[in-house]
Order: structure tokens, then C-alpha cells, then sequence
């Protein structure tokens, strides 16, 4: 599969996001100042992910990967550069609309799961509704609907601790997608996991792909990588190579 890649690299218009875009930046710069010294983490970025595509990122340690997918995230802000969102300019909004944008909008998956460990499973993925401001009986539903899902049901009770690392990142996968979110940012979601964990975990971002969720995942894996439309890779911060699968 991986030796029939077909390649094309794609530079995004200045100034309009493509027909479909889910996200379009454009020379995206990010700059980390001390006093000593100015660490470029992303130098002219500029790439686009359609609507429902799903997409990996890959590169080296330290190449930019982590930084890129928390500005798409909307965890933080570029230097330099403009990122549309949904043809709406997000690049420099205050953290409080930066907030609000994401409630809804984009769910996160994380290597270390950041599940809360004062939380059992069902407040963990009830959380983000709660922010959202969802009806007790509407959160009900849709945590009931989505531990079933996950085969999680039999958890909701158990807290962090008293389960193995995958239950926990299907768990984090379900509070993830528990607000139906239209994108799904994954940082190296199957990092700490064995290969039959990293293979549910797989599955279920595929299923989700396969019902329209965009999903964007950081990822060392060529193996886990080759599951998406496309690669993109990354070196020093800047996209040296875009691969359609």
C-alpha cells in the first residue's frame, strides 16, 4: 500500500480557503522568544485539510508536529501567518474566543490521555458538556450512547487508575467525541499502547472518518499513518513533502 503513494504537493491560496476547507493556513510562522534566544518551532507553514479528510502528520522529534496541531487546535496562537477556519480568520483571537470556538467544533486526543483522575469514566467524558452547557438529560444520552460505543459501559463507574491504557484512551476517544465534534486533533494517540490497543484505537478514529468527522493525527507510525488520506511531512518546521494515499 505504502509503495503505490502517489505525491503532490499542494500550496494554498494567500488570500481565499479552497472550496471544502476545513482548515487552511497560510505561512504560518511560530517563534518561542527568551531572552537568550528565539526557537523557530514552525517557519511558513501553509497546507490545507478538506472537510471529512483525514490526514496524518509525521516527522521527526522536535520538527514542529505537537506546535502545528495546537494552533489547528486553537490551544495557541501563531507568529506570524493566518489560519482560516472554516473560512472564518481564527489566528489571533483571545483565549476566551479561542474558548468558545472550540466547544463543539474540535475534540482532542492525547498520548498521555490527560483524563482527570478525580473523575470516574462517565464524568470524565460528561465533562466537556457540561462546559458546553448540554441539558442533564441530553448529556445522559449522548455519554450513555457513546460508552456503548467504546465498550465502556461496564467502566463508567471505575476511575483512571483502575484502568489499562487502552481503556483509558478509548475513554479519552469517547470524551473526545462525546460533544460531536466536526474535527478530531490526535496527538500520537497509540503512543502508549500495546499493538492490539493501537489497533482499537485505530478503528475507532477510522469508523469516526468514515461517518464525515475531519480528523488530523500526529503520529510516528507509518503504519498507523498509512490508514489516512494523505501525509504530511515535516522537517525543522516546515512541510517538506504532502503524500496522497
Amino acid at each position: 500500500m505504502i509503495n503505490n503513494m502517489k505525491k503532490e504537493i499542494f500550496t494554498p491560496s494567500q488570500d481565499i480557503p479552497l472550496k471544502g476547507a476545513m482548515i487552511t493556513l497560510s505561512n504560518i510562522k511560530k517563534v518561542f522568544r527568551t531572552e537568550e534566544i528565539d526557537t523557530w518551532a514552525l517557519r511558513e507553514v501553509s497546507l490545507e485539510v478538506k472537510d471529512g479528510e483525514f490526514v496524518s502528520i509525521m516527522g521527526p522529534s522536535g520538527c514542529g508536529k505537537t506546535t502545528l496541531l495546537n494552533i489547528m487546535g486553537l490551544l495557541d496562537t501563531p507568529t506570524e501567518g493566518t489560519y482560516m477556519l472554516e473560512g472564518k480568520d481564527v489566528s489571533q483571537l483571545s483565549e476566551r474566543e479561542r474558548t468558545n470556538i472550540r466547544k463543539g467544533v474540535i475534540g482532542f486526543v492525547f498520548q498521555s490521555f490527560n483524563l482527570i483522575d478525580e473523575l470516574n469514566v462517565y464524568e470524565n467524558v460528561e465533562l466537556p458538556l457540561l462546559y458546553m452547557g448540554v441539558p442533564a438529560k441530553e448529556r445522559k444520552k449522548r455519554v450513555t450512547e457513546i460508552l456503548d460505543r467504546m465498550a465502556m459501559s461496564h467502566r463508567r463507574k471505575h476511575f483512571p487508575c483502575q484502568l489499562s491504557g487502552g481503556q483509558q484512551q478509548r475513554v479519552a476517544v469517547a470524551r473526545a467525541v462525546a460533544s460531536n465534534p466536526k474535527i478530531i486533533l490526535a496527538d500520537e494517540p497509540t503512543g502508549n499502547l500495546d499493538s492490539k490497543n493501537s489497533k482499537e484505537v485505530m478503528d475507532l478514529l477510522l469508523q469516526l472518518h468514515e461517518k464525515g468527522t475531519t480528523i488530523v493525527m500526529v503520529t510516528h507510525s507509518q503504519h498507523n499513518a498509512s490508514f489516512a488520506d494523505r501525509i504530511i511531512n515535516l522537517y525543522d518546521g516546515q512541510v517538506v513533502e504532502q503524500t496522497e494515499l
